[in-house]
């Protein structure tokens, strides 16, 4: 968790604060990072119990020196490519539904609240690696459901500690599920700027088999192939911009700015957008490109 010389943003997400806490994190020692994440642990809520193993990552100690606690859906993105505009400029014209995702870092959620301010979605991390769940992934999956939100899971990736199919593995055994009832998204995958090199150590054809194994896996699970959620840049250098998923995979761009951009190959348009890391909702401030009897058509698999 943050430090207590954290302070926090209006949408939630820990300020400038939490990016310098974690570039202290990953320097140092492999020992000190393993007692700090211990002791994060033992400050979660009993109801969702966090596997002992989860301070321990497989990869060699670069995997290590990680820490799960510090990472969030966005949580890279200001660091690599800057926080612009927090004012999104719709299109005239063009109707597109408000929404928000979370994890750990909003402790508990005001989810009427959330709802009655306008929010018609959510994505919540549920896992990272083949270890770690996020501690408030069930409040956060219950209470947005009773709310009146669509909601669903991500996994927050982390390809150089286990493959793609045991992620997706983990992933689904642990909430990143899917059901046709009009109210849970498609599981998504969250793909960003790695702790310790941008693209995690892997190269662009050792990335693309990784997340080729992923997809794959979760649509196995789940007959729902998963939105991947990544920037245009990382994409591009990571993957040497792949069109190989544009097909299947719903695209939820990170981009803080007034527009979208320039979206990554083989997309000729996005499904969601992460406009702004705080706002009016807790989190993440995100918009579904379309009405919400689309939002709802995507639920249902249609």
């Amino acid at each position: 968790m943050a430090t207590s010389s954290s302070t926090t943003a209006p949408g939630g997400h820990v300020n400038a604060t939490a990016h310098s806490t974690r570039k202290r994190y990953l320097r140092r020692s492999l020992a000190a990072s393993v007692a700090v994440a211990g002791a994060a642990i033992g400050l979660m809520s009993p109801a969702v119990a966090i596997p002992a193993a989860a301070t321990a990552p497989t990869a060699g100690a670069s995997a290590l020196a990680h820490d799960p606690e510090m990472d969030w859906m966005g949580s890279t993105i200001a660091a690599h490519e800057g926080s612009a505009a927090r004012t999104q400029v719709i299109t005239p014209g063009v109707t597109q539904t408000p929404g928000m995702d979370v994890s750990h870092y909003q402790g508990t959620i005001n989810w009427a609240s959330a709802y009655s301010n306008g929010a018609r979605f959510a994505y919540m991390k549920a896992t990272e690696g083949t270890t770690f769940r996020d501690a408030t992934f069930s409040a956060n999956y219950t209470g947005s459901y009773n709310a009146g939100l669509i909601r669903g899971a991500y996994h927050f990736a982390t390809p150089n500690s286990s493959t793609g199919a045991a992620q997706a593995d983990y992933f689904v055994a642990h909430g990143g599920g899917w059901s046709k009832d009009g109210k849970t998204l498609p599981p998504m995958l969250d793909i960003e700027y790695g702790s310790t090199s941008t693209c995690w150590g892997l190269s662009q054809a050792s990335m693309r088999s990784w997340i080729t194994s992923f997809v794959n896996e979760v649509h196995a699970k789940t007959t729902r192939w998963p939105t991947i959620y990544t920037t245009t840049n990382w994409w591009t250098t990571c993957t040497g911009n792949s069109s190989a998923y544009g097909a299947n995979d719903p695209l939820f761009i990170a981009r803080y700015s007034t527009s979208v951009g320039a979206l990554p190959a083989g997309w000729g348009f996005y499904t969601f957008w992460q406009y702004a890391d705080s706002g009016t909702f807790p989190g993440d401030q995100d918009r579904f490109n379309g009405a919400l009897s689309g939002l709802v058509n995507l639920a249902n698999n249609t």
